[in-house]
């Protein structure tokens, strides 16, 4: 054993004599504590955070009555300008997508004459492309649309034309045949 915790035993009485009184000490300590109270103005009684709020309210609810009244106007013209526009481009896009793979594959024409042409087809294709940015901006003008059209219409009848002399052409090399 030691030294200390000996006289720690031996003296024991002595420590239970000072004991602490709580009730003394939460009083001082809520003494302390009332003392310090600060004046505690709420925020929302500033003058200049009531005008804040306020402008803010009335942005907000001047952008909600905007959206509701001006952009359900619009939506309806352009929602259905820009389904006619997609209806179009898929139609005549399958049938230039299913020409140009029969100008690519045809046997007949030189790889010149395949570049020659699809380069061609590419100067159409750019020209739609400005179309179609110059329409987006302008949604309701029915003269970009029938140009938009026409662009198509023209790389059809260019690769119908060009199919049809293949043709031709063939059959002249096969009519040399038997004459009665």
């Amino acid at each position: 054993m030691d030294n200390f915790e000996k006289h720690i035993r031996e003296n024991l009485e002595q420590f239970d004599e000072h004991r602490a009184d709580r009730s003394k000490m939460w009083a001082e300590i809520e003494q302390k504590l009332s003392n310090e109270q600060k004046k505690v103005i709420p925020l929302w009684r500033r003058s200049i955070i009531q005008v804040a709020a306020a402008v803010l309210l009335l942005i907000g609810l001047s952008g909600i009555i905007g959206i509701t009244f001006y952009g359900n106007n619009q939506t309806g013209s352009n929602t259905f300008v820009s389904q006619e526009l997609n209806d179009i481009d898929t139609h005549y896009q399958g049938l230039v997508a299913y020409q140009v793979n029969l100008i690519k594959e045809n046997k007949q024409l030189s790889e010149a004459e395949k570049t020659e042409f699809l380069s061609f087809m590419d100067d159409l294709d750019r020209e739609y492309d400005e179309l179609k940015i110059e329409m987006r901006n302008n949604l309701d003008n029915e003269l970009l649309l029938e140009a938009i059209i026409a662009n198509y219409k023209k790389r059809i009848e260019l690769i119908e034309n060009l199919l049809r002399q293949l043709n031709e052409s063939k059959i002249k090399e096969e009519d040399y045949g038997y004459t009665l």
